[in-house]
């Protein structure tokens, strides 16, 4: 909890000043009661119109500066919550971004999305009871306590059995909710996470008729969230019934003994009433405090999540190296392993490879071989868990990460387009290209033709993931995206796959063709999209198996003719060669 209060500096007027003017309010309220009782005893009972009025007056006063008082601690309530939100999910947000991919999936996705909401709104919710009631509710508690026993001392004793009741009662329900609410969050957490793939995979699950599966899901984790908040929930709701029996029952002893001591002379009509008044607010203020440990309770559950993404520091430290030397090598693997959190086995092992400057490198072969994994590496989403990745002859670790990212553009499996024009997707690349920097990339990436049949070309809207563009259409913008950063280092993770075979052929000749000082890595199971690549390498199952042209391959590689085959990509030359 610590990593909050630093949140809180930049708001310490508000949190001056609210408490004081509700410090303030409370001691006026607190006074309220007793000028009720002289009203009565000194002014009705006595017959005095005079101070009845002067009385009623200095009431109305005190009460004007309570409306006041509460209204500029409310104000500045309502700065600093909002104030205090508003900078931890800025800050959330901008730690989320230096994550690693492997801290991303630990975390997961919902359960930020979770962190960075509802667990910052409860957050807020508890600074802006901090100014309003953490002080105002326990001195009224205190203050009527006091008030009371100057009215009459024995009286209070009735107060004295039922506190220490009353805290017992608030005690028992914190510790049987603080682990409930840490379980509702990671529920709900579950919940958003089936909630997020049925919209994200809304198409698939009715192309393949799972709606009414997907229901099914949905509804044994809604439930499964429903019966754990329920089960919490009843604990938290027997607070207030619990407390306001207490505290009922303490107001029938003292109108029954005040009674008593009325009759005997010891008490006044009108401090009986006082008395009664403070009982009221001793009532509510004791269940304001039974709702503020429901509250801080959540709270406290909540902090420890969102502590949990303030205190993790990213496990990849870049460097400080802001250039790039030229080298003859572009990119080197040296007996590289990487295994993946939580995993026994190594993704990839022991793989060495040495890319040239200006070479094509083609990566191939079968789901879950490795070729992802290995071309992740070079722009660190991943570390590697043993061996080096050089970027021109120096450890990547070395690099800074804008040098880094400046000299690897990598286009993933996935097409991510984000909500704006096919500009701003473009321009995320390149902050300042130009129209004609965006015409070049999109000819090259062989988009050119689609976005020029569109009615605003470049200006044209792209929906959010871009929903509203073909598979072909996403993949085209993505690769233009990659090129039109001009990086020294290009890498194609299968980014072609929804690309017709001419379409395809196209694009990897005008790559070919525009980047001859690019050293370009070319990742894919199509056999097509890789034979023409200066060098091919075969991987299976996490180790490289095979390294040199299509013809050699041919030759030498088992493996790498059995994807030729399935792809019917043999020629009759290849298999004389073969032979």
């Amino acid at each position: 909890m610590k990593q909050l209060f630093p949140f809180l500096k930049p708001y310490r007027l508000q949190l001056t000043i609210g408490p004081f003017f509700k410090l303030s309010e409370a001691v006026l309220e607190i006074l309220t009661p007793t000028l009720m009782a002289l009203l009565i005893d000194r002014g009705v009972n006595a017959g005095n119109s005079s101070y009845v009025i002067k009385m009623g007056i200095l009431m109305l006063v005190i009460a004007t500066c309570g409306v006041l008082f509460a209204y500029i601690c409310q104000y500045s309530a309502s700065i600093a919550s909002q104030g205090f939100g508003t900078d931890v999910r800025n800050t959330m947000f901008k730690k989320i971004s230096t994550l690693s991919f492997a801290q991303l999936d630990y975390f997961g996705t919902p359960s930020l999305i979770n962190r960075v909401t509802g667990d910052v709104n409860q957050l807020q919710s508890a600074v802006a009871m901090l100014i309003r009631l953490v002080i105002r509710a326990p001195f009224l508690c205190i203050g009527g306590l006091v008030m009371a026993m100057a009215i009459d001392l024995k009286l209070s004793i009735v107060f004295m059995l039922v506190i220490p009741l009353f805290i017992f009662v608030l005690f028992l329900v914190m510790f049987k909710a603080v682990p409930l609410y840490s379980l509702v969050q990671k529920k709900l957490d579950s919940l958003t996470l089936v909630l997020r793939e049925n919209l994200s995979g809304v198409r698939v699950i009715r192309a393949f008729a799972g709606v009414k599966r997907e229901r099914e899901r949905f509804n044994d984790k809604n439930k499964d969230y429903a019966d754990t908040a329920i089960r919490v929930g009843r604990i938290a709701a027997l607070t207030n019934p619990a407390t306001t029996v207490i505290m009922n029952f303490a107001a029938l002893a003292v109108i029954y003994f005040g009674g008593v001591r009325v009759n005997t002379g010891n008490l006044t009509q009108g401090e009986v009433i006082a008395f009664i008044n403070y009982i009221t607010q001793i009532l509510n203020a004791m269940i304001v405090v039974a709702n503020l440990v429901v509250l801080y309770t959540k709270a406290y559950a909540s902090s420890l999540r969102v502590s949990e993404v303030l205190a993790c520091d990213s496990d990849i430290k870049y460097g400080s190296r802001n250039d790039v030397p030229q080298s003859e090598n572009a990119v080197e693997f040296d007996n590289v392993s990487l295994t993946y959190h939580g995993s026994k086995l190594p993704a990839i092992e022991n793989i060495n490879i040495t890319v040239k400057t200006g070479e094509t490198l083609g990566i191939i072969g079968g789901t879950g071989s490795g070729k992802s994994t290995l071309a992740g590496l070079i722009p660190r989403f991943y570390d590697a868990t043993e061996g080096k990745v050089k970027l021109n002859g120096i450890d990547i670790r070395e690099y800074s990460e804008e040098t880094l990212r400046s000299a690897v553009a990598i286009v993933q499996q996935r097409a991510a387009l984000f909500s704006g024009t096919i500009a701003d997707n473009l321009r995320m690349a390149k902050e300042d290209a130009t129209e004609p920097d965006m015409r070049r990339a999109a000819d090259t990436a062989q988009a050119t033709e689609f976005i020029d049949r569109m009615e605003k070309g470049f200006d044209t809207y792209v929906s959010q993931g871009g929903n509203n563009l073909s598979g072909g259409q996403k993949q085209r913008l993505t690769i233009a995206r990659a090129l039109i950063k001009n990086s020294p280092v290009l890498i194609l993770d299968d980014s072609a796959s929804a690309l017709d075979y001419a379409t395809d052929a196209k694009l990897r000749q005008a790559i070919k063709d525009n980047t001859d000082s690019q050293t370009v890595i070319i990742v894919s199971q199509r056999v097509n999209s890789v034979k023409d690549a200066d060098r091919i390498a075969v991987m299976d199952d996490g180790e490289i198996v095979g390294l040199g042209t299509h013809s050699e391959l041919v030759k030498s590689c088992e493996i790498y003719r059995e994807i030729c085959y399935s792809q019917e990509q043999l020629e009759e030359g290849d298999e004389n060669e073969k032979e």
